[in-house]
């Protein structure tokens, strides 16, 4: 955390610092974190890989923030999270920040540990970020809770220091400050948690809501406190539980053990699995992964294997359409998530779009379709989870034109005349029928009669493959 004194002072004059903190102290139970992670203490040498990963997770847990922040934040700060050198002294960068979450000017903590002591040094930092989160004077993302990795943007921007140098945006030219802290560290999470399979959702700034100086040192004043947004969010993969369903997010390989080194099998994209029990990290402790791999069981399988955290989503069912025709404007529906984003889709083409109410029905308005074609529609819930689509038929409910029959006489036995493509063609006297027969491809007809006495009124019809019947054409038989 690499801040200067004039963010030490801010940070003591907050209220935040205040509130209880998440760890009453952050020796809590050190001795069994460590055990858990299989992480023995020795003074100058460096856990694993795979217990650092341990360590930081367990951490991130006990304070209920989405471990992926606390790791894109190592990342940042330690690059590949080492709390000691080569020659087993506590790495100490020039402006002062120690071990492997870069703590630094921070009052309340035991310097000597912070320096000795990974274990410690991880929980100060998980606990500083926390307390960063309780601050009331930071913007906020409307309804989200702390699963929600989105969320913590400004409580990763303030682990650093809200100063002109971390602005989402640049104020000369109004574009994203790529080279903010926070930028970095959700791209570390992007890159090493999700595997660069998907993005975070960027929150909708302007440079009005930002008030600086960039020639002083002086803190953002931030003046929107609250953003909405509309598009979906991540939450946390850190959360499934045992007999818990999830989907893969997309092409992926289950694995024998939790390790690339072992065997697999390849499963498609929106593969139902069911989570077999409690995430645990690669078996191969030195390799500089990020994510957990969770042990998951195939459909009716018995049979267990394992699949990275970065993979899988939980699993929606899909939601119920009523009946689309060719007449309809809206596609209307029920069982989405509440709030969740319900998209209709013709083929590849999105055609409508609504925000499912609290019930999670939903009205989508959309142009009106041809008779017989697909449409497909699914919802995305807030924590960016697809659901399996609803394909519905547009019925067709548009009655065909009314047939044009040619003349007829008193001597004719074959009428002829031109209906719908394939319709059923009727030719009625009164309640009687005295004929019938199907249009071909073109629309033809052929219909064969007995001979009418002229005067007589014969009425044609036309019923389509839907049951569709058209007006009627009424011909009055000639002498």
């Amino acid at each position: 955390m690499k801040s200067s004194k004039c963010k030490l002072t801010l940070l003591l004059s907050t209220a935040f610092f205040l509130l209880s903190p998440v760890f009453p102290n952050v020796s809590f139970a050190a001795s069994a974190q460590a055990a858990t992670c299989g992480y023995v203490p020795k003074q100058g040498v460096n856990p694993t890989y795979q217990q650092i990963n341990c360590l930081l997770t367990q951490a991130a847990i006990k304070a209920k923030i989405p471990p992926e922040v606390v790791k894109g934040i190592a990342t940042q700060e330690s690059g590949d999270w080492k709390q000691f050198d080569a020659n087993g002294k506590p790495i100490i960068s020039p402006d002062g920040g120690i071990g492997v979450m870069q703590i630094t000017n921070q009052t309340g903590y035991d310097t000597n540990k912070l320096k000795n002591d990974v274990v410690y040094n991880i929980n100060a930092g998980v606990e500083i970020v926390a307390n960063m989160y309780k601050r009331n004077d930071l913007p906020k993302i409307k309804g989200m809770t702390s699963n929600i990795i989105e969320n913590w943007y400004f409580p990763v921007m303030a682990y650093n220091g809200t100063k002109p140098k971390n602005s989402p945006i640049v104020q000369a030219t109004g574009k994203k400050n790529m080279n903010a802290y926070q930028e970095k560290v959700f791209h570390h999470i992007e890159e090493f948690n999700f595997l660069d399979s998907m993005k975070l959702t960027p929150i909708p700034f302007l440079a009005k809501d930002f008030q600086y100086d960039p020639q002083s040192n002086e803190n953002i004043k931030f003046l929107k406190t609250l953003y909405t947004i509309t598009k979906p969010l991540n939450a946390s993969r850190y959360s499934f539980m045992k007999g818990e369903a999830v989907v893969t997010t997309q092409s992926a390989n289950l694995r024998s053990k939790p390790t690339t080194d072992s065997s697999s099998v390849p499963i498609k994209k929106q593969t139902t699995l069911t989570i077999a029990g409690n995430f645990t990290y690669d078996e191969v402790s030195s390799r500089h992964n990020q994510f957990v791999w969770y042990p998951v069981k195939p459909g009716n399988s018995t049979k267990t294997y394992y699949i990275s955290s970065s993979y899988i989503t939980k699993k929606l069912n899909a939601p119920s359409v009523n009946t689309v025709d060719d007449n309809d404007k809206y596609v209307t529906g029920s069982k989405a998530l509440p709030g969740s984003n319900v998209t209709v889709k013709a083929g590849t083409k999105g055609i409508g779009a609504a925000i499912a109410d609290a019930k999670g029905s939903f009205k989508l308005s959309i142009p009106i379709q041809k008779a017989n074609s697909s449409l497909t529609i699914y919802y995305v819930d807030k924590t960016n989870t697809q659901s399996p689509a609803a394909t519905v038929k547009v019925k067709d409910r548009t009655a065909p034109s009314a047939p044009k029959i040619n003349s007829i006489t008193s001597k004719t036995k074959s009428v002829t005349g031109k209906a719908e493509s394939y319709s059923t063609v009727k030719l009625a006297v009164g309640k009687k029928t005295i004929g019938a027969a199907k249009a071909d491809q073109k629309g033809n007809v052929k219909i064969s009669i007995k001979p009418q006495k002229a005067g007589t009124l014969i009425k044609a019809s036309a019923t389509d493959t839907s049951g569709n019947t058209s007006s009627i054409t009424t011909i009055k038989v000639k002498k």
